[in-house]
C-alpha cells in the first residue's frame, strides 16, 4: 500500500479549518493554501539526500550541505497553481511542468488537455501538486502522465491539502508505491464526486469566479 502521511499540526489544522469557511475570502484562501503547502512541502522534503560542499564565511571557511537529487515541481491546472509558490519557496531553481486535467462533470471521468513535459526528464524527483483528492482519478491520470514520461514511481511525492477517504485508496491501490502528503481527510464524497464537508471548489475560491460559475 502505498505510503501515507497525514500532517498532525495545529497551525496546520487551525489553517485548515480558515479555508473550510464559507467566509473566507480569496486572498485569504491563496494565504492559507500557501501556508500548508509551505507544511506539506518541508516535511516530505525532510528525508532527501545531501550532499557536501567546501564554502567560505566572511570568517573561514566551513562544509555546507545542498539537496542532492534534482526536484521538479509538477502542478496540475489549475488548482494546483495555488500550491506552486509554496514549493518554489523551497526548491527556487526547480523547474515546473504544468500538467492540465480537468474532470467531465456528468462521467467524473478526468480528461487531459495540456503537457508541459519535456521530451525526457532532467529531474530525479518529482513533487506532483493537486490541492484536492475527491474521486482520486485526476491525481491518478497525473501519476500515469509522469510515470509515462519516465519517473519512477518511487520518485514522486504527491502533496494535498486534503483529500476524501474514497479517493485515497483508489490512488493507493493504483500506485502502492506512492508516496503521499496530506493535511487531513474527509470520510464523505457527495453524489456529485465533492469532498464533504471539504473545501468546496479550489480553483474557484483561489481565484475568486465561483459567482462565475454558478
Amino acid at each position: 500500500m502505498a505510503e501515507l502521511h497525514v500532517l498532525q499540526h495545529p497551525v496546520v489544522n487551525a489553517r485548515l479549518s480558515k479555508l473550510r469557511q464559507t467566509s473566507t475570502t480569496a486572498k485569504e484562501f491563496r494565504e492559507g493554501i500557501y501556508d500548508i503547502s509551505l507544511v506539506l512541502g518541508l516535511e516530505a522534503s525532510r528525508n532527501l539526500e545531501e550532499e557536501s560542499f567546501n564554502g567560505q564565511t566572511p570568517v573561514g571557511p566551513f562544509v555546507g550541505s545542498q539537496i542532492k537529487p534534482r526536484i521538479g515541481i509538477t502542478p496540475i491546472l489549475r488548482a494546483g497553481l495555488g500550491m506552486t509558490d509554496a514549493l518554489l519557496n523551497l526548491f527556487p531553481t526547480a523547474p515546473v511542468y504544468h500538467l492540465g486535467i480537468f474532470r467531465e462533470k456528468v462521467t467524473l471521468q478526468p480528461v487531459e488537455y495540456y503537457s508541459k513535459l519535456p521530451p525526457t526528464p532532467p529531474v530525479d524527483l518529482v513533487f506532483l501538486l493537486d490541492p484536492l483528492i475527491a474521486t482520486g482519478g485526476t491525481a491518478c491520470a497525473a501519476m500515469n502522465m509522469i510515470k509515462d514520461w519516465g519517473i519512477p514511481i518511487t520518485q514522486v511525492k504527491l502533496l494535498c491539502v486534503l483529500a476524501s477517504k474514497a479517493g485515497l485508496k483508489h490512488v493507493q491501490e493504483e500506485f502502492p508505491e506512492l508516496e503521499i502528503w496530506v493535511s487531513a481527510i474527509d470520510a464523505e464524497l457527495t453524489a456529485n464526486g465533492l469532498i464533504s464537508p471539504g473545501l468546496g471548489d479550489t480553483g474557484d475560491r483561489l481565484y475568486n469566479t465561483l459567482k462565475e460559475t454558478q
